[in-house]
């Protein structure tokens, strides 16, 4: 069972992971942070862009010589597998580590995955820690692995721009003029690259194409008319509607959920109202 030391650990990591958003696709998002013999933190890290070190390494380059001995507290299951970085198993057993404490199996480690390998090396490994609080960063991400298209979130409010809305943590924008950017501009290096266009009527086709150039969240914004044809194939995955209070006067239609959806958090941002809504059936993710 994870000690208290390993749990604060662990929510640590995984806000650490969210810095990741928007700049790791096609690689996940995932926080890591060491923990000495004595339980103090030693050093945390996460992965910032695909060709960078992973989480593992940015944490075990911050504690140093004091990891020796120590625990890794890491949101996703070390890798296995040499690639543009190490493999984060190998550096874990290298930096002398006794314990891993993960939150999420990997779905695409390589071979046995790096958990098995990690305790063929006699480290002591503790899987599921927070699995579910980890999902709120990770989902995104596995929800796109599993079926092959970018996770998509359709932001609108009424005929004004959202207000407060900070497009950096997704890895494309589509506007409403549909032209495609990056969320984060030159946030994914030479490693990510977007197409020139998407194909005029097909949602389907063109997120598989935003898919295979590393895409693994969309923002879809404004054109309610663009967004109601993804909505309407399913591929819609949460909405983020803005309401405007007694202060903020509507100048268009009311903006307001699509059917299908299910409202899963509700807060106030300035004069106002944010609901989240989620397609029914998927889990909700806290704002």
């Amino acid at each position: 069972m994870a000690s208290s030391a390993e749990m604060v650990a662990m929510r640590r990591a995984i806000a650490l992971s969210a810095m990741g958003l928007g700049t790791t696709s096609p690689n996940p998002p995932v926080g890591c942070v060491i923990l000495g013999p004595d339980g103090r933190v030693t050093g945390e890290g996460f992965h910032r862009r695909k060709g960078e070190a992973h989480a593992e390494g940015n944490a075990l380059a911050a504690a140093g010589t004091a990891a020796r001995g120590g625990t890794a507290v890491v949101t996703l299951e070390p890798c296995n597998h040499v690639g543009r970085a190490p493999a984060c198993r190998a550096l874990l057993i290298e930096a002398g580590i006794t314990r891993v404490v993960v939150a999420l199996i990997d779905p695409t480690s390589r071979g046995e995955g790096g958990v098995a390998e990690l305790r063929r090396a006699g480290v002591d490994v503790e899987v599921g820690v927070l699995a579910d609080e980890a999902e709120l960063v990770l989902g995104p991400w596995l929800t796109a692995l599993q079926r092959g298209m970018p996770f998509v979130t359709w932001a609108y409010g009424d005929d004004r721009e959202v207000p407060g809305l900070d497009s950096r943590g997704y890895d494309a924008v589509l506007g409403p003029d549909g032209q495609l950017r990056e969320g984060a501009p030159g946030g994914h290096g030479d490693a990510f690259a977007l197409p020139d266009e998407l194909p005029q009527g097909e949602p389907g086709e063109g997120l598989q194409n935003l898919y295979a150039a590393g895409v693994r969240s969309l923002l879809l914004l404004g054109s309610r008319e663009l967004a109601e044809s993804y909505a309407a194939g399913g591929l819609v995955d949460e909405v983020l509607v803005w309401l405007p209070g007694p202060e903020a006067s509507s100048q268009g239609e009311e903006p307001t959920p699509p059917a299908g959806f299910r409202v899963t958090a509700v807060r106030r941002v300035g004069d106002y109202v944010l609901l989240r809504a989620q397609r029914q059936g998927g889990e909700p993710i806290p704002l």
